[in-house]
């Protein structure tokens, strides 16, 4: 990467807080963390952006909407951070999540957690081909209007940060408290 970011013990306002929370959570400022610390007002309205659409959707559904844009894009960063997340917000258990990380399809998740994936998914592939058909099937799984658009905010923004963190070629750190085999099954699609 070659975007110069702001050093640690030089971060004030903002940019601080956005460290002092990676630090308190995984012991380290995360590189993507310190890409996002060059346009803080940016990064602030990415995550206002977030907090108003997590409420009606829930964290799951919020999580399952970004595993799958994630998949789609192939952003390591966003499958092992979010993985993490959703491993430790108790969402899935481990080997659920390894079976969810490698086919989504068949991991024993319900209707409409493959119906959110499915649709991030396609979001993230072919969003120009998109049809009231591809929203319809969200209504059909029980997601309210409000919860359509939202799914869709997570989604999107999930293609925002993915694609601007691989544009830079913000390096790909070590997340901590994933097995090796969860890392492997996360980082699956990748492989495709």
């Amino acid at each position: 990467m070659i975007v110069q970011t702001p050093e640690p013990d030089q971060a004030t306002g903002h940019v601080s807080d956005m460290y002092a929370g990676d630090v308190a959570d995984v012991g380290f400022v995360f590189t993507h963390t310190r890409a996002m610390a060059v346009n803080p007002e940016a990064h602030a309205a990415f995550e206002s952006l977030l907090k108003a659409a997590v409420p009606s959707i829930g964290l799951r559904t919020y999580e399952l909407a970004t595993l799958g844009a994630a998949r789609a894009i192939g952003s390591s960063h966003c499958l092992l951070a979010h993985g993490r997340k959703t491993l430790r917000a108790g969402l899935v258990d481990e080997a659920q999540l390894e079976r969810l990380a490698r086919d989504y399809t068949d991991a024993g998740l319900s209707e409409a957690d493959v119906a959110v994936m499915a649709f991030a998914e396609r979001l993230s592939t072919e969003p120009q081909k998109m049809t009231d058909a591809d929203t319809l099937r969200l209504r059909e799984v029980g997601f309210s209007d409000r919860q359509i658009v939202d799914i869709t905010i997570a989604a999107s923004a999930r293609n925002f940060l993915s694609r601007m963190l691989l544009a830079l070629a913000v390096p790909v750190d070590e997340v901590p408290d994933l097995s090796p085999g969860l890392v492997e099954a996360l980082l699956s699609p990748l492989e495709g």
